[in-house]
């Protein structure tokens, strides 16, 4: 039962995210005329030569991807990527059908195309924060990686410039380099916020009413804590060291706490980038 939950959640979320992804894509990526490194960027090249609709050639070409992923991957490739690419053609039909005078939204090219980066990269990083991708050129960059043993970070942007020259066939050179370096950005739009949802605060605390603080941390914010013995390295007094992570949220209560309770604490905090185990789990059983 717990299992079809968390299968239940994880394609809620995709869901979630590949409509957010949809949005940027064609309230601000369409508008641009900017052809990135992407489906959706050779999805727009294809309709300007075609009398075809992009949530179509989207379509199309994502199948093909597919099938070549299945064929030539093979159990390497998950349900949730399948999902996601066939959510995304249809997410942009129902935009076509419902909003067809698609014009900029902030009538200028440069800010459809920051705005499209920063929405995308939000959409991806809570894709991959279930192990899902958008598929696409994912999918290429995975078949690359398996037969040539190129690190899958250089064929995701390799595959994705790619895409970006056949700009070329309906745009001159200008847009070619424009289009290259919203790719890149997008890289790194991606980076900086899957760093912002795994930072946590690792918190140290001396303090004589450490059993206070240790059961605020526990039963109000519902952390864990770990006790160490210490010594004064002037004075040689022992004293009872906590230790604890936390969300940057939950660290601002902890500090409202003391402060408010006017407990006499030394406190030092430092940034971690990523926790491994037990730590989301934790709470929730504390």
């Amino acid at each position: 039962m717990k299992m079809k939950t968390n299968t239940l959640k994880s394609f809620l979320t995709i869901t979630l995210a590949m409509f957010i992804i949809s949005v940027a894509i064609y309230f601000f990526l369409i508008p641009s005329q900017v052809i990135t490194g992407s489906v959706t960027g050779l999805a727009m090249v294809l309709a300007k030569i075609t009398s075809l609709s992009i949530s179509t050639l989207t379509f199309v070409i994502n199948t093909l991807l597919l099938i070549l992923g299945i064929v030539l991957i093979g159990k390497e490739f998950g349900a949730k990527t399948i999902y996601a690419s066939l959510l995304l053609p249809l997410f942009l039909a129902v935009f076509e059908r419902v909003y067809p005078n698609n014009i900029s939204l902030t009538q200028n090219a440069v800010f459809d195309m920051a705005t499209y980066i920063l929405i995308l990269a939000f959409g991806q990083t809570i894709l991959f924060r279930v192990n899902a991708s958008s598929g696409g050129t994912d999918i290429i960059a995975k078949i690359v990686n398996k037969y040539t043993h190129m690190d899958l970070g250089k064929a995701c942007t390799l595959v994705g410039l790619l895409i970006c020259t056949t700009s070329l066939i309906v745009y001159d050179i200008g847009a070619l380099v424009v289009g290259a370096l919203a790719t890149l950005a997008n890289g790194q739009a991606v980076d900086y916020f899957i760093d912002g949802f795994n930072k946590k605060k690792k918190i140290c605390i001396l303090s004589k009413e450490y059993e206070v603080i240790q059961d605020y941390i526990m039963n109000t914010l519902k952390r864990g804590v770990t006790l160490y013995s210490a010594k004064g390295g002037y004075d040689k007094t022992e004293h009872t060291e906590l230790v604890t992570i936390m969300a940057t949220n939950e660290y601002k209560k902890l500090l409202y706490y003391l402060q408010e309770s006017d407990i006499e604490a030394f406190v030092t905090v430092s940034t971690v980038n990523e926790v491994i185990g037990t730590w989301n789990t934790k709470k929730n059983h504390i």
